[in-house]
């Protein structure tokens, strides 16, 4: 199948996982977990009445990976996730989890849960635009919500999930390629320009080499004057200390796991310009996810909401602080842009937004970008009262440090598991 298109493998691998369901969902097969339905349980049911509920259920071990080493502040919202259900399940629902993509790299992670290498993994839609176009569209539109320390990062990792659901050809591509969505969108922070020396203006980005992804950021990059260079994120070190590029657009995340703070100390983040992001979808092989009993399909949706806190709590705060830190320690700074580099960049973002509404990856372009936006202002006007503290990306660390054994995320994830409860199975 080598010498096969994406699109190709898909379909071929989907047949073979038809044919050989007991070969590719073995993990569910060999567990005596085969046959799905029985008895469900009602939502808001206490770990008790869980573990009650799955003492006639046969054990069921699913394969699964995480992005980072275990224990990484990267890969801990699938963790404490994979724990969580082990723990309300009683034990009777197990995760082989292999660590830091050893199955598949992660634009071929769909790929697996397609033939049966995983069962359950974070997906990157955006690597294949192609493959997935209204979920390109929606992902490729994120930089309409407030690129903001907290309440940004909460709006950003909530409306867009309450879009996915809402739109049927983003849903439709999920289940066209053997996928089951249970978070269909999820990001790792705002996206900023990483540089080994101070670029907030127009004249500092001029020329400049810039390590992207996707049509969009590449665009986006090309709006400030810079020249767009693909590069996997595990060569960004590399490439950032040889000078093959002089700067990257990446988010806290992804500078933190890649050690690259140290070559490019220097972050340019805007509240009021963003970058397009990269986010991924948390999925379930819709192969496997068929022969799971109905208790089991439930608590894996109804645990979701430890991955959510998680990920912001775990993973993007904590991620977020350590920037600050290692900025601080290479001697870098942390600045909003130029007035000329935002109006140019939220310029070129009205032209991506524009563009979008033409789209016809979905079957209203202008009624797609309207309701993002709305969805947006919605979130932005919930997210604004829970009352967080107004922190800068330069002065998170400290904020972080001091307040982080008191910051409560749970009116914002019990309002973001609302979106997600509606589609729990029944």
């Amino acid at each position: 199948m080598a010498g096969l298109r994406k699109s190709q493998r898909v379909s071929v691998l989907a047949t073979l996982a038809v044919v050989g369901a007991t070969a590719f969902a073995g993990c569910a097969e060999s567990s005596g977990s085969g046959s799905s339905g029985g008895e469900g349980i009602d939502a808001g049911a206490s770990m008790e009445e869980y573990q009650e509920a799955f003492e006639d259920v046969s054990e069921i071990t699913l394969l699964t990976q995480t992005p980072a080493p275990k224990g990484s502040v990267t890969g801990l919202p699938m963790e404490r996730y994979f724990e969580a259900v082990e723990e309300w399940s009683g034990g009777k629902i197990t995760f082989d989890v292999s660590y830091s993509n050893a199955v598949a790299e992660p634009g071929e992670a769909d790929d697996a849960l397609t033939d049966g290498r995983l069962d359950v993994a974070s997906v990157l839609p955006i690597y294949d635009p192609s493959e997935y176009p209204a979920n390109a569209a929606l992902i490729e539109a994120g930089f309409i919500s407030d690129q903001s320390a907290i309440d940004g990062i909460l709006t950003s990792n909530a409306w867009p999930n309450q879009v996915a659901f809402e739109t049927d050809e983003i849903l439709e591509e999920f289940d066209d390629h053997g996928m089951v969505p249970m978070v269909p969108i999820y990001n790792s922070g705002a996206n900023a320009l990483f540089c080994s020396q101070a670029r907030t203006s127009l004249a500092d980005t001029k020329g400049t080499s810039v390590g992207s992804g996707g049509v969009a950021q590449s665009a986006q990059v090309e709006a400030l004057g810079g020249s767009p260079s693909s590069i996997p994120y595990t060569e960004l070190y590399e490439s950032l200390q040889r000078g093959v590029v002089d700067c990257t657009v990446s988010s806290p995340t992804v500078a933190v796991l890649g050690g690259f703070l140290e070559a490019a100390p220097f972050v340019s983040i805007d509240p009021e310009a963003g970058f397009a992001l990269a986010p991924g979808a948390l999925a379930f092989s819709k192969t496997t996810w068929d022969t799971l009993p109905l208790v089991a399909q439930q608590l894996l949706w109804d645990r979701l909401d430890i991955f959510v806190a998680s990920n912001i709590e775990d993973k993007i705060f904590v991620n977020n602080a350590q920037m600050a830190q290692d900025v601080a320690k290479f001697d870098g700074s942390i600045q909003p842009f130029d007035d000329d580099a935002r109006t140019a960049l939220q310029e070129k973002n009205e032209e991506l937004l524009a563009k979008i509404a033409q789209s016809e990856a979905v079957g209203d372009g202008e009624a797609f970008v309207r309701s993002m936006q709305d969805a947006n202002d919605e979130w932005d006007e919930k997210v604004a009262g829970y009352g967080f503290e107004d922190v800068g990306y330069a002065d998170f660390g400290t904020w972080f440090a001091e307040n982080k054994d008191s910051v409560d995320l749970s009116e914002y994830t019990e309002a973001v598991m609302e979106i997600l409860s509606a589609h729990r199975p029944s």
